[in-house]
This record gives C-alpha cells, structure tokens and sequence, in this order.
C-alpha cells in the first residue's frame, strides 16, 4: 500500500527542523503520545496587510492580526447605539490569556444572554478582512461586526444580545499554543463559558453559534457541559475529523485543514494536524480526541445540515447523536453562508433564542423536530421545510436495486446472472462526456428508470463485490445522479451553481466495518488497519452514501456513478486540493464490480411513501 508520503504541497515533517516543529508530548487515555505542532503564521497588522495589497502582493484574510487595542467605542450611528469592548482579556485554568471583543447594546445596562462565537479566523473582520467575501450573501447584509461564519452583533445586539467574538487559545494575540477541533478546545470553552456566565454584563445564560469552522467546536465544547451553557445552534459542522475531513472514509484529504494551519494567525504553535495524519494513518486515541462526545450533550440544540455540503454527514451524526431531550433539525439544500444570514432563518433562530436564552414562553416547542427540503432539479424543491418526527424519517422504507454489470442497469429484483464491469484506475479527464457508459474513461454507471413517482429520503447504502487486478487497493468515489425523461444531466442548485446530488466514498483495502457505529443504513468502516486486496480475490464492501433528500419523477432515471478519483463538482475544480486516491500508478491496474448470483450487488435506496393514503388518494402531506 502506498503510504501518506506523496503531499508536495504541505510541508513534511522532520524532526531536525526545529525551526518549524515541535513535539509536545500529550497524555491520551493514559499513554503518552508524541503530538507534531507547526510554526505558525505570526499574522501581520492591518497595516502591513493594506501595504503588501498596495504592491500587488497575496494576503490571506485569515493571516491578519491588529495589535491589541483595549478600547470602548459606539460601533454604528444609527439607533439603538451598539458598543463594543475591544480586546477583553480572560484566563484559562492553566493561566493562558486569550482576547475577545464583545459587543452589546448601549441602551441598556440589564445583564444579557451571551452569544458566543468562538473560531480561529479572526475574531474582528473590520480590520483587515476585507477580501473575503461571504458566497451567496447579498452586500451589505452582514456588518463588519460579524466574525467569519458566526453570530452579527449588528442583528443581534438589536434584539436584546450580546456577542462574544472570540480568539481561542494560540491564535491572533491570544496566549499558547493553537489546538484544532479537539477536547483542548472544549476545555477551554467551558472555562470561557463559565467565566463570561457570572460577568456583570450576562444574565447566566450563554449560546454558542456558529457554522462550518465556527459550529465544529461548539460539539466539543457542548460535550464538556459547562453550567451556564444554555443552548446551542450548531449550523453545519464536522464531527468525526478522521472520516470527514483529514480523510474522507480513508481517502487521504489533508490540504483544506492544511490550510487552516498555513493562514491562521498563530505567533506560537500550531497543532499539525496534516503530519499527525501521517504519523497516525489509523483511527486510533489520537483521532478519537477529535470525535465529539456526543452522548455528553444534553442542553437544547437547534442543528442545520445542508444537504449539498461536505459538513452534512457531521451535522446530521450531531443530531442523532446528541442526547439532548429538545432537539431540532433543519435539513436544507443551501451553502451556509447565505443560509445562516437568511432572514427567514434568523427569525426562526430568534425565537429559539428567545425561549432558552430568555425563557420566552414563545411557542417554540411547536416547531417540527425535524424540518426537510426535498429536492427536485436546479432550484426547484417538492417541499420546502417539510415536517418529519425525526431523521432518518420512521416511516421510511429500505428497499434494494440490484446491480447488473452485463446491462448496466438496476432493478428491484435480483434476476441477473454473474456478470462484471471493468474500468481504468484512473478517470480520463479528456473524454467529452462524464456519464459515458465505458470503462475506459475510468467511470462506471448504472442506472434505473423510475416508472413512478418516488421520493428518497435519508441514507443510501452501496454494497459492492469488487476486485483489484494489478494492484492491491481500489478507492471508489460514488455519485447517485438523476437525469431527466430525455437521458440528460439534472443538476440540484445550490448558490444558483450546479451540485451533483448524493456521494460517498470508500477504501477497498479499509472494507472492515466498525460494528458498534454501524447500522443497517449506516455503514461505517473502522479504519483500524489496512487489508490488501489479493489478485483473483472478490471481496464485499459497503459504501456509506451520505443523506439525501430528492424526488425522482415517472420515467427519470437514477445513475449510480463509480470512479477511482474525485470527479464532479462544480464548486472545486482543482482535485487534488481534496484527495489522494490511491489506486497504484496509472493505468497498472483494473477495477472490476462483480454483480448477479453469488455477487449480488445493490443500491440500499430510502422509498419515502405518502404519510397517510385512503383508498386511492394519497394525503402526501
């Protein structure tokens, strides 16, 4: 197998490099292990970032670090006034100092439930971060107040709230060294969260908010149940670090957390997660400190997962997880941005506020447990916000299309003989049509045509019987299309950009399945070692296909899509920035999906009927 050593664009480590690395050594379920922290990004002032933008010169919004100016100062003109508190300091239970802004309405001095935000980007965008912009969001909508992907005080200060905007340990001027989405980061939330909570100017009552790097840790600190923590709104956001994001189901995906490293602004350390990777290839202690305790959870949870978003399997894990006695879930088919900022959206995370926070007697129990949009085609959904009893939906029926590599079709009975289809174990990125039916591009497809209208909602499950021939490995990345009456391509839309529909991946060398996390619907691989594939050797695999929620009409037709490499998305072009397949060197080896007889391999679909039929009419609901 080959290992995690093909990475040129991030930096390797090496424990001569003392320049650039260091070990701490970290004390996990009583053994020590060796942790690799980077040099961190020292961050430049919002000066020297404006200078090097006048020469023409890159500057990442991330890497900007003003100095400390402890300040109060009347943050807009325009009524009622919001003041700011800039660069309040507060220590942690080893002595660290860490710095916040916090923002609160100036025409009040009763004490405030505290929406916390806490992330590393940057805790006052105003200064400096001009570049980034917030896909999908109108202009103007979101004051230079805001935090990257977090609560606006703009918004909330004017509804009786104050905001903490918070730079956690190690980044920007805050003290230590930085740590990223583990129980490090919990610890120290609960001892914001604890400290803020007796402050004069909070009620005892405090939230966290927040999405994609902003919602990862509000699980770990949630897990950690500090007293004063009254509820949480957790709107996208990883869970398991392993599965989701440093790999995806084993597939190696180290650059976009390299990332994170390379631009934060750190002037000490920080946690190198992407070498840790290499270090730690399997799932072992290290990465189960990156895991949420979900089990810990217990106080209120309002949770959004968009169903277009790479975020979506730990947010949905979160909510089923979680054991929160009052719990809801929005299912929807927007980016976070755009989706956080709506005004909808707001309003409805207002009154969930305003009930937990403020103990407003609002009516917010009536609100659906589970709320879903079930897709169509481009921007067009058959529900908007539909209401379920809870997810996956209990009325939902498992059914299976079996697979027939002599036709490339599906069907709902397995009918089909021993049969297989072979294809490259790499993808031609040259061929003119992605869907082509041939293995020769590196793509193989099957499909079903719907003679009526049906709606999937939940999890899909691949099982395969597949075979390497020149190699010992094959990594499948799986699509579940639909394509219209006509044959041709229906994207969903999500931004107004085209996104695909449902995917997984899945290691053939890592096929283990962890016994405890998995389900019947619910595969989930254990990643505890690596079993080569042996030539002539036909072994099975189950592929977790993440929710979905998506309605295919009489005579459309669902394409289930297999390839050895990253292919379709529209939003990331450039590959490599999220993958490493590992399918030996190209063109050494043959992927081969066996079905029919002894192979019988299936789609796991979720059919949604109509809640409640009489006679022949449907009440579809």
């Amino acid at each position: 197998m080959k290992k995690y050593d093909a990475w040129p664009t991030i930096r390797g480590f090496d424990p001569d490099d003392t320049e650039n690395f260091k070990i701490i050594q970290r004390e996990i379920n009583g053994e020590p292990v060796d942790v690799i922290y980077r040099k961190g990004h020292p961050g430049m002032t919002t000066q020297e970032a404006n200078e090097r933008r006048a020469r023409g010169e890159m500057v990442n919004d991330f890497s900007i670090c003003p100095e400390i100016n402890m300040r109060t100062y009347r943050t807009t003109a325009v009524a009622p006034h919001i003041i700011c508190q800039q660069d309040m300091s507060m220590q942690l239970r080893d002595g660290v100092r860490i710095y916040f802004d916090l923002y609160r309405p100036e025409n009040t001095n009763e004490p405030l439930p505290l929406i916390i935000c806490w992330g590393p980007f940057g805790k006052r965008p105003s200064e400096g971060q001009d570049g980034w912009k917030l896909m999908g969001v109108p202009p103007q909508t979101v004051s230079t107040m805001a935090k990257f992907e977090a609560a606006d005080p703009g918004y909330w200060c004017r509804h009786g709230y104050a905001v903490a905007n918070v730079d956690p340990r190690g980044i920007g001027n805050s003290e230590g060294d930085a740590v990223f989405w583990g129980e490090e980061d919990g610890r120290d939330g609960y001892d914001f969260i604890e400290w803020a909570g007796v402050q004069s100017w909070c009620n005892g009552r405090c939230t966290l908010f927040g999405n994609s790097g902003v919602c990862m840790v509000i699980w770990r600190i949630a897990a950690e149940q500090p007293p004063h923590l009254a509820c949480i709104a957790a709107w996208e956001g990883t869970g398991d670090m392993y599965r989701e994001s440093l790999t995806y189901n084993g597939i190696a995906r180290p650059f976009f957390e390299n990332a994170i490293v390379e631009s934060c602004a750190c002037q000490n350390w920080v946690e190198d997660n992407p070498n840790m990777l290499i270090q730690h290839p399997f799932y072992d202690d290290f990465w189960k400190t990156k895991t949420p305790h979900w089990e810990k959870i217990r106080v209120p949870a309002y949770v959004c997962a968009g169903l277009c978003h790479f975020h979506l399997r730990g947010s949905v894990d979160g909510f089923r997880r979680i054991r929160s006695p009052k719990k809801w879930l929005r299912m929807h088919r927007d980016m976070e941005w755009p989706d956080t900022y709506n005004p909808d959206n707001l309003q409805d995370l207002l009154r969930f506020y305003d009930r937990y926070m403020k103990d407003e007697r609002n009516g917010w129990e009536f609100t659906p447990k589970v709320r879903i949009d079930v897709m169509d085609a481009y921007g067009f959904d058959l529900y908007h916000n539909r209401p379920e009893d809870n997810f996956p939906i209990p009325r939902t029926q498992y059914r299976k299309l079996y697979l027939d590599a002599a036709s490339m079709t599906m069907d709902w009975e397995d009918k089909a003989a021993e049969a297989e289809t072979v294809y490259n174990n790499y993808v031609d990125y040259t061929t003119d049509d992605e869907f082509a039916l041939t293995g020769d591009s590196g793509i193989a497809c099957f499909d079903y045509r719907f003679e009526e209208d049906t709606e999937l909602t939940g999890y899909l499950k691949l099982h395969l019987n597949i075979e390497c021939r020149g190699y010992d490995n094959m990594d499948m990345f799986v699509r579940v299309y639909k394509l219209g009456t006509d044959g041709q391509y229906l994207p969903l839309h999500c931004m107004k950009e085209p996104f695909v529909g449902a995917w997984g991946q899945a290691r053939g060398a890592r096929r283990e399945l962890d016994t405890k996390l998995s389900t019947d619907f619910q595969p989930v691989q254990a990643h505890q070692k690596d079993e080569p594939m042996e030539q002539g050797q036909v072994y099975p695999i189950d592929i977790e296909i993440l929710p979905h929620s998506r309605v295919w009409h009489k005579g459309e037709t669902l394409r289930v899509q297999i390839t050895p490499d990253f292919v379709r998305n529209e939003w990331y072009e450039d590959r490599r920035m999220f993958f490493v397949p590992d399918n030996g060197d190209k063109g050494e080896a043959k992927h081969v999906i066996h079905t029919g007889g002894k192979y019988s391999s299936w789609l796991q679909v979720p059919v949604i009927p109509p809640k409640y039929t009489a006679g022949d009419y449907v009440y579809k609901g």
